[in-house]
């Protein structure tokens, strides 16, 4: 536990200063500003009939495909080019050790970054002193649940940047490969269902519906709390972990 606190602080004090880790909190916070701004003025245009924190959390795909890749890519591939990985597993950590510390490292970023648009609605409120704007911005439902959500399938999506790391010594290379497994795991349900391919087998549609992300966001926003997409996204990050432990061990 010495060891594995050790090299987790090490983890996140590397993010703190790696370029690439502020390139993704700038264009991270810049486009889901961009957004939140869109979404407000179609509400002053339109009346709409859901809470605009509903809308926000809908398109946690677009910055999760580049964010992702962005603050995992270096995580084993560059330490494996600079040949400080193999150092590293000559030392008393474990494999096990180095895969944890850089996904709970990268995970608790990921967070962070997803928190500070919680400042968007805030300084919204603080700019416009009315309660029919206060309750829409800051409704708890969709806000909780939709925070929720991002934080547990963050997991997942770490989870697969950290595998796409642990395969290849090229930077470039882990975020390719990352950005292709994200998005054929967000997005591949989602297509297989709206071109009709799943509705033709019954088996495979109920696989689909189970593996649909927006499906789970929406009763994480209505406050509909199912043990599936725990167990679902928990497992499945255990899953994708175990594998690039192995991956490390084997090429260490």
């Amino acid at each position: 536990m010495k060891h594995f606190l050790s090299l987790l602080r090490h983890e996140i004090r590397t993010l703190f200063i790696a370029p690439a880790t502020y390139t993704a909190a700038v264009l991270f916070l810049i486009l889901m500003g961009l957004i939140y701004h869109g979404i407000l003025r179609q509400y002053t245009l339109d009346e709409q009939t859901v809470d605009p924190a509903y809308v926000f959390f809908q398109i946690f795909w677009i910055p999760v495909l580049f964010m992702v890749p962005l603050l995992t890519m270096r995580s084993i591939a560059e330490e494996r080019r600079m040949g400080t990985l193999e150092t590293l597993m000559t030392t008393p950590v474990t494999a096990a050790e180095i895969v944890l510390s850089k996904f709970l490292a990268s995970w608790f970023f990921y967070c962070l970054l997803w928190l500070c648009t919680l400042s968007f609605p805030v300084i919204i409120q603080m700019t416009i002193h009315q309660e029919p704007v206060t309750q829409a911005l800051l409704s708890k439902g969709p806000l909780i649940g939709g925070y929720l959500f991002t934080f547990l399938s963050g997991t997942l999506f770490i989870a697969v940047g950290i595998f796409s790391s642990s395969l290849t010594r090229s930077q470039l290379v882990a975020g390719m490969l990352s950005f292709s497994i994200l998005f054929i795991l967000i997005l591949g349900p989602r297509l297989l269902q709206t071109q009709g391919v799943a509705m033709q087998i019954e088996w495979l549609q109920a696989s689909v519906d189970y593996l649909q992300l927006f499906t789970h966001l929406e009763d994480f926003s209505r406050g509909m709390l199912d043990s599936r997409p725990f167990f679902y996204y928990l497992s499945n990050t255990g899953l994708v972990l175990g594998v690039s432990i192995l991956m490390v061990e084997s090429k260490a």
